[in-house]
């Protein structure tokens, strides 16, 4: 699911930064820093859309460095288990709904329905269930299942 949520970043800038344009500078280093990136607790982070505010700068002692805190609104999403969701398929393994079969032999490989009417391989688009997520520091893992109705193969 998506969210539009606030976020809290810290920028450590270096002093050949300093300069007419120093806001310009912290704020394409958020952008850099911060899409794309995953955060156990919010999620995926897909866009800043909003810089609220950047705090005063703090000099790291012995460093010349400087911490600039950041407040922005940015576009997350977070994956929960029972959501359905359009995905595309990026490898093919041995783990076989029932009414497929996995066929090893064509390249690429990829699961064939018994009437051999429906086959799914790589870079097909495919709708899912999760059935569960694990979250760790640096991701979200899902597990899904097409074994529900309209699931499946997405006809396009």
């Amino acid at each position: 699911m998506f969210y539009h949520i606030s976020l809290e970043h810290e920028i450590l800038l270096h002093p050949r930064y300093f300069g007419p344009q120093l806001l310009d500078i912290v704020k394409q280093k958020l952008y850099t820093e911060v899409e794309g990136t995953c955060t156990g607790k919010y999620g995926f982070v897909i866009a800043v859309t909003a810089i609220d505010s950047i705090g005063a700068g703090l000099i790291q002692p012995g460093q010349g460095f400087v911490v600039y805190p950041v407040k922005y609104k940015a576009i997350v999403f977070r994956p929960f288990k029972g959501e359905v969701l359009d995905a595309i398929v990026t490898q093919v393994n041995k783990s076989i709904p029932a009414d497929m079969e996995f066929c090893p032999n064509v390249n690429p490989p990829c699961y064939k329905s018994k009437q051999e009417d429906n086959v799914i391989q790589e870079e097909d688009v495919i709708r899912l269930k999760i059935v569960g997520t694990r979250v760790d520091a640096t991701g979200i893992f899902a597990i899904g299942t097409l074994m529900d109705d309209y699931l499946g193969l997405v006809t396009q």
